[in-house]
């Protein structure tokens, strides 16, 4: 896991995430497996993700985002209503990578 996020990079974060639109939607059947890598590989790519939770879900938008924060070495940036978001440096070569504040 990479170090914590200070304050100022949590708003940098929040600031980038409010300009993108949701990438992965946790549904009925909560984290599956399929999620986990879907948010794995969105995350090699972009090293954001907004998800939502909808409606069924079994368990809240905190418990999802720290769900899969933890099973894919992400940080859970923020949670609003039934939005969340996820941040991890990518190793993948090639892509854009958000440079944090220090």
């Amino acid at each position: 896991m990479a170090t914590k996020l200070n304050k100022r990079q949590i708003k940098q974060l929040k600031a980038l995430a409010s300009k993108i639109s949701p990438m992965l939607w946790i549904g009925k059947n909560g984290v599956t497996d399929a999620a986990v890598k879907q948010a794995s590989e969105t995350l090699e790519s972009h090293e954001l993700l907004k998800g939502v939770v909808q409606d069924g879900c079994p368990v809240d938008e905190q418990e999802v985002g720290e769900t899969l924060a933890g099973q894919i070495g992400a940080q859970l940036v923020q949670v609003i209503g039934h939005r969340f978001v996820l941040y991890r440096p990518s190793k993948k070569p090639g892509i854009t990578k958000i440079e944090l504040v220090r």
